[in-house]
């Protein structure tokens, strides 16, 4: 029959368009975790790098007889933000700490203002792509959070045009059979099922239950007859 199909193929369309939302709803949040996670990874090891540097450069005058010591671990540090370049502003303020280190730690004044300078950049630089990482990944989530809503109304509409359909094609249909037995039973012998607006599988198992009803109408009325 065309309406059992049409039900079968209702709910599977329901079944597909949830699991569509469920998946769609764990990619999101599978694409953005990890997205925020190596972002704030990566600017973090340029800020540790930068905290460091500062470190070494504000300890020169108080421990004068380690000035190399400290030179070689601000160049480590230097290196470890040299290798870890995501922005593409980081170059020039690297390039700015790669050129005065060396008289800063030499005891140049000038050149220690212009090392602490740029090394203030390169970590502003970083504090404000993890910033714009935030903001975007915030609104990646704003954007996944809409989206599912829009699915989860989609379904929504679905199911109300399913059940409605149901409810033309099958609820109403058995309510009037049912309606129809109960009044042949009550001595409405004449009481038939109707539904001009029914399916026509509807139709076809109306016409077929008026046509048994019919008939066993006229055997009662044939039998009455013969009593008589």
């Amino acid at each position: 029959m065309k309406l059992a199909q049409s039900v079968r193929l209702g709910a599977w369309f329901l079944i597909v368009l949830n699991l569509v939302m469920a998946f769609g709803s764990i990619w999101v949040f599978m694409r953005m975790a990890p997205a925020i996670e190596i972002i704030i990874e990566q600017n973090e090891r340029s800020l540790h790098a930068c905290e460091e540097m500062l470190s070494n450069l504000a300890l020169i005058d108080q421990s004068a007889e380690d000035v190399d010591q400290l030179e070689a671990e601000f160049l480590k540090a230097l290196q470890r933000a040299k290798n870890n370049i995501t922005e593409k502003e980081e170059p020039i303020a690297i390039e700015a700490i790669s050129q005065n280190y060396i008289q800063a730690f030499a005891g140049n004044l000038e050149s220690k203002k212009r090392t602490v300078t740029a090394i203030q950049q390169l970590s502003q630089i970083n504090r404000s792509a993890m910033v714009a990482a935030d903001r975007k990944a915030r609104q990646f989530g704003n954007a996944g959070a809409w989206g599912i809503v829009f699915m989860a109304s989609a379904v929504f509409m679905v199911g109300m045009l399913f059940i409605r359909g149901l409810r033309r094609s099958l609820v109403k249909p058995l309510e009037e059979i049912h309606s129809v037995i109960q009044a042949v039973k009550t001595g409405d012998k004449m009481r038939r099922c109707t539904g001009p607006d029914a399916p026509q599988d509807i139709r076809t198992i109306f016409g077929g239950f008026n046509d048994i009803l019919d008939q066993n109408t006229s055997n009662t009325l044939t039998h009455e007859k013969w009593e008589d």
